[in-house]
């Protein structure tokens, strides 16, 4: 459905600053984290340490919203 423009700026005023704080607080503690967690492992760093496979790009397509089929997910757990 579609939200009236008031209330996506509304709930934006109290949603967004929460999460950036929280996501603040998360990027405080992600150097102590990493140092207990493979700390040489960077695939964004050295792509030789990604494991996951590649995708040609022979197998990519493109897909617009309107042909793609709806799936209720009201019952899904977070």
């Amino acid at each position: 459905g579609s939200l009236p423009k008031w209330v996506v700026n509304r709930v934006s005023q109290f949603v967004a600053p929460k999460a950036m704080k929280k996501i603040y607080k998360a990027g405080l503690k992600y150097p102590e984290w990493k140092r207990k967690h493979d700390p040489g492992y960077k695939p964004w760093v050295y792509p030789e340490q990604n494991t996951l496979p590649s995708v040609s790009l022979a197998e990519l397509s493109v897909q617009h919203a309107e042909s793609l089929e709806n799936i209720d997910e009201t019952g899904l757990a977070e």
